[in-house]
C-alpha cells in the first residue's frame, strides 16, 4: 500500500493525528492548511484520495470539492464539525465519496479511506511509487526514470535504493540527515558525511538518467526529493 492521501485540514493538531495514523497504515501523505494550497497540491501531486475539511481558509471545502470534481474523479472524503443532514446532502450532491463528522476516531478515517480507495479501484496491487519521471518498485527493489521514448533503469546500491524509496514515500518533504541515517543506514553507519556521500551518488545517477534536479539540498536540514 503506497497510495498518496492529501490531507486538507486547517487545524494543525487534527492534521498531525491524521497524518500519523495514515502513515502508520502504509499510506503516503501530503498536507494543505488552506483551500488554495489543497488545489495546488492536487494539481501537482495527483493524490489517490483527498481528506477535505469543509471549513478551510482562502477557499472553503465546498468550492474545493466542486473544483476537484471539475478536474476529475479523485476520491474525496469530507470532514466537518457540522453534523447536519443538509451539509451531508450538499457534500454528496457535489460529488463527495464519503462524509465524516468531527470529533472522530482516526481509525475510522483510516478504515473509510481504505474502503473508498477499494471501491474506486485506486488501491495499489503492488508497492510502486511514481513521482514525476521516477518509478520505484518497493517489492522488486528496482527504480527507473521514464523519458519520452525510453525508460532508464537506475543501477543503485542497497543503501541508495533505501534512501530513494524512503524519500519517494513523501515527495517535497525535507528530510534531515539523522532521519535518513536512522531509516536507511542501520548497523552503525551513523556519520552525516556518510549519508551525504550516498545521496551525492544517488543524485548523480538520477541526473544521468534524465531526472535532473529531482534530488535537492535543503540548507540547514538535509535533502528533498522533488516532482520535477
Amino acid at each position: 500500500m503506497n497510495e498518496l492521501i492529501l490531507i486538507a485540514e486547517d487545524e494543525p493538531e487534527i492534521a498531525k493525528i491524521l497524518d500519523a495514523y495514515l502513515v502508520r497504515e502504509g499510506f503516503r501523505t501530503v498536507n494543505a492548511a488552506d483551500g488554495q494550497t489543497a488545489l495546488d497540491q492536487h494539481a501537482i501531486l495527483k493524490p489517490n484520495l483527498v481528506l477535505l475539511d469543509v471549513k478551510m481558509p482562502k477557499i472553503d471545502g465546498w468550492d474545493v470539492l466542486a473544483e476537484l470534481r471539475r478536474r476529475g474523479e479523485t476520491p474525496i472524503i469530507m470532514i466537518t464539525a457540522l453534523d447536519q443532514d443538509l451539509d451531508r446532502l450538499q457534500g454528496l450532491r457535489l460529488g463527495a465519496d464519503d462524509y465524516v463528522v468531527k470529533p472522530f476516531n482516526p481509525l475510522e478515517i483510516v478504515a473509510r479511506a481504505k474502503a473508498v480507495l477499494r471501491r474506486s479501484g485506486h488501491a495499489a496491487s503492488r508497492a510502486i511509487l511514481r513521482i514525476g519521471k521516477l518509478e520505484v518498485d518497493l517489492e522488486s527493489h528496482l527504480a527507473k526514470v521514464h523519458g519520452d521514448d525510453v525508460s532508464v533503469p537506475l543501477q543503485l546500491t542497497l543503501t541508495e535504493f533505501r534512501l530513494l524509496a524512503h524519500m519517494a514515500k513523501a515527495p517535497m518533504r525535507a528530510f534531515g540527515r539523522h532521519e535518513l541515517i536512522d531509516a536507511c543506514l542501520p548497523g552503525g553507519d551513523a556519520l552525516e558525511r556518510t549519508v551525504d556521500s550516498h545521496v551525492s551518488n544517488l543524485r548523480r545517477k538520477l541526473d544521468q538518467a534524465g531526472a535532473t534536479g529531482m534530488m535537492s539540498v535543503v540548507r540547514g536540514i538535509g535533502y528533498r526529493l522533488t516532482t520535477a
